[in-house]
């Protein structure tokens, strides 16, 4: 089959995902719960995949099958499943104080120990960590903090935000506006005033014919700062950026990104919000993207990783002018006027200091720098995949983008769904992984083996051979 007839193909939603018997749970799935980020339509006739336990890279269903996790969940079950010490952490903080919170100068040693621990290792300049229960409610203080700040200093107007295309910082009102995804924002009345967008980093999606990355990151540089010009260096208070664009493609910043841009915001007085949510505590080959890239940032939003995902938690760093400014206000006003009930949760600071300890301990990043060569080898092997137009990544992160035409990068019509159906190949083959569009997204636990690797790739290559058969069938 040729590959420029494949951007043609069209195929019904009901037979590229035909209707199944449901299991009384997947029948009183659909009955009862709201699925984010999924095709409420769609799912009331292919139902749920329900999970039962876990351990190390691997899940089971409900029938008993194993899945390799290939998404460490959503890229947060960094230490795998059934980690039998931060179960016990758990256990332990559980039996103490099950609850505890840090409204008006209330405090426990959970919080307090974990505040210290992530101020010790922050690539960004910590006075102090504030804690939250997500990486949106990070975002969304982030943004609340940007803004309260520019009032503490007397600089009203200094109150956009830059965030780009395709980027993913949350799903909150104000984080779903960063948030730089079209379905984010269709139909929920989307973004709101003072965010803004610049260019999204892909080279192979955006650079024109024949520029090199370094000359692409510079022409992206020179479109940053021409937006600020546009709208006034003294109206724009942040700019907030994935180390590595996760929902959005899982997008690897061309060479000489971060150090073009960040001359930019610096001579603007704009901040640099790194957004670590899904990059942080080794995903990348380091503790932070911030340091595989040489980035600078001001602050950080972290979440995720940070308990393994075995508990919601969420934390920014605060620097020590922004502390300050805090500090203005609070004499000001009379109080901070801002936490949730569970901003420092002594249950997810627990496992959160139990996390930090495995990561040093068994060195993590180091088990990650070893084990990459394997897992970006096998990546790199797939770019002579006939759908496969670019396979990218670092450390253990990586986007696999089908195409229906690889010399002209054509992409598959959306209708067709061809990145759903690859993913649900992956799943029928042992593998979980996430369709972003038509790219497929790999974030294995950190814990993963060579071994595991390539049983994770052979599972892939599987699901793609008959997703490659699926669109040679539908084109006959």
């Amino acid at each position: 089959m040729g590959q420029s007839r494949l951007a043609s193909i069209r195929c019904p939603q009901d037979k590229a995902f035909p209707m199944q018997k449901l299991s009384n749970a997947g029948t009183r799935d659909i009955e009862t719960l709201i699925h984010p980020y999924t095709n409420l339509a769609t799912h009331r006739e292919s139902g749920p995949l329900i999970l039962e336990r876990g351990e190390g890279i691997h899940v089971w269903d409900n029938t008993g099958k194993r899945y390799i996790e290939g998404m460490a969940g959503l890229w947060c079950t960094a230490l795998g499943f059934a980690n039998e010490e931060l179960i016990e952490a758990a256990r332990e903080q559980m039996d103490q104080l099950p609850f505890g919170h840090l409204f008006t100068g209330k405090s426990h040693e959970p919080a307090i120990a974990l505040a210290e621990r992530l101020k010790e290792i922050s690539p960004a300049p910590a006075s102090k960590v504030f804690f939250t229960c997500s990486g949106s409610e990070a975002n969304d203080t982030q943004i609340k903090l940007a803004w309260y700040y520019n009032n503490a200093r007397g600089k009203p107007e200094k109150k956009k935000i830059i965030s780009r295309q395709k980027a993913y910082h949350g799903v909150t009102i104000a984080t779903a506006s960063l948030t730089g995804l079209p379905p984010v924002h269709r139909d929920f009345d989307l973004p709101i005033d003072r965010i803004l967008h610049t260019d999204c980093p892909h080279h192979y999606r955006f650079a024109e014919p024949g520029e090199s990355e370094r000359d692409f990151s510079a022409r992206l540089a020179a479109s940053l700062e021409a937006l600020i010009e546009r709208e006034g260096p003294e109206t724009i208070a942040a700019f907030i950026a994935e180390p590595v664009m996760g929902a959005g493609g899982v997008i690897v910043p061309p060479e000489g990104y971060f150090e073009a841009i960040q001359p930019v915001l610096e001579r603007h007085d704009i901040l640099l919000i790194a957004d670590e949510v899904i990059c942080g505590f080794g995903r990348t080959g380091a503790m932070f993207g911030s340091e595989t890239f040489s980035i600078r940032p001001d602050t950080i939003s972290i979440a995720k990783a940070l308990t393994s995902a075995y508990a919601p938690l969420g934390a920014l760093t605060v620097s020590e002018d922004v502390y300050q400014a805090m500090l203005d206000e609070s004499r000001k006003i009379g109080v901070f006027g801002h936490g949730y009930t569970y901003t420092g949760h002594p249950l997810g600071c627990a496992i959160g200091l139990k996390a930090l300890e495995i990561y040093e301990r068994d060195d993590i990043v180091g088990h990650v720098r070893r084990v990459a060569p394997t897992f970006q080898k096998r990546l790199a092997a797939l770019r002579d995949h006939p759908l496969v137009g670019e396979a990218r990544g670092v450390g253990l992160i990586a986007g696999v983008e089908l195409v229906a035409d690889k010399a002209a990068r054509t992409p598959f019509e959306p209708s067709l769904g061809v990145g759903a159906r690859a993913a649900a190949f992956c799943q029928e083959e042992g593998l979980i992984t996430r369709a972003l569009v038509d790219t497929l997204a790999l974030c294995p636990p950190l814990i993963i083996t060579d071994e595991e690797i390539d049983a994770l790739f052979d599972a892939l290559e599987r699901g793609l051979e008959r997703t490659q058969a699926w669109l040679a069938k539908s084109d006959g």
